[in-house]
């Protein structure tokens, strides 16, 4: 695992977005597409940001896979996440070929549907975050490391659901819904590139188990350390409490 810290939030997520963007070129130089999972929430926004800004990926020949979505929430809520995508990466970019969950569906015909549509090629860039419970998407601990089922129809722990209260994405925990559709942790990790954004002092906690503890469902974002190229990208209040900083790479 190679893991970047840089003075900012927004530094950490320029460079992010630039790695992502240099993936996703040549994919599309290699084999004439590059196909991508996008995460989302509120750590993604800048890189998002930056990621759309970038001008030197062909946008029409990148497939979309969305990450996760929960069950029973309809696309026009201010937290779905397939409102997130449209309007933050899809519409900005103009990508046609993208895989949406629909969480007002049967839940697990959407998930065997997307999981088929997933598998027909691989997946050359993975975008992931990691939860301040430590989750991987939505598979929180302790979460599941062998299922090779692409998408998990999963339960949402009281962390994670606390987590989208304070980001502001609703105004009471009565009101996050207790169930989501997930891709796979052995999913994830069949992605040929991981990129993962992680900013902020609140994933501090999760960044030093996931980094430093031991690999375990308990610290489901652990399982990353288990591929061969994966990037995290950290600020310094989110590296804060690592025993062994990597040195900081910042823009000046």
């Amino acid at each position: 695992m190679n893991v970047k810290v840089y003075e900012t939030k927004k530094l950490a997520s320029q460079a992010a977005a630039a790695q992502a963007a240099a993936s996703m070129a040549e994919a599309i130089h290699d084999r004439g597409c590059a196909r991508i999972v996008a995460a989302t929430g509120t750590s993604q926004l800048d890189f998002l940001d930056a990621l759309t800004s970038t001008k030197n990926v062909d946008w029409q020949r990148v497939e979309l896979f969305h990450l996760d979505e929960y069950i029973g929430l309809p696309a026009s809520h201010p937290a779905s996440f397939r409102k997130y995508l449209l309007e933050r990466l899809i519409r900005k970019t103009g990508i046609e070929n993208y895989h949406l969950l629909d969480g007002d569906a049967d839940p697990r015909e959407v998930a065997s549907r997307v999981g088929q549509e997933l598998n027909s090629a691989p997946v050359d860039l993975a975008l992931v975050g990691i939860g301040e419970n430590g989750h991987l998407a939505f598979n929180d601990p302790p979460a599941d490391f062998d299922t090779e089922v692409p998408y998990l129809v999963v339960g949402l722990d009281e962390a994670c659901r606390r987590q989208q209260v304070g980001e502001g994405w609703f105004p009471d925990i009565s009101e996050v819904p207790k169930q989501a559709l997930t891709m796979s942790i052995r999913q994830i990790l069949k992605a040929r590139q991981i990129i993962a954004p992680v900013p902020e002092a609140r994933k501090a906690k999760a960044v030093k188990a996931c980094l430093e503890g031991e690999i375990s469902p308990l610290a489901p974002a652990s399982a990353l350390r288990m591929h061969p190229n994966v990037t995290v990208f950290l600020d310094l209040q989110s590296a804060a409490l690592l025993n062994s900083r990597q040195q900081v790479q910042a823009q000046r």
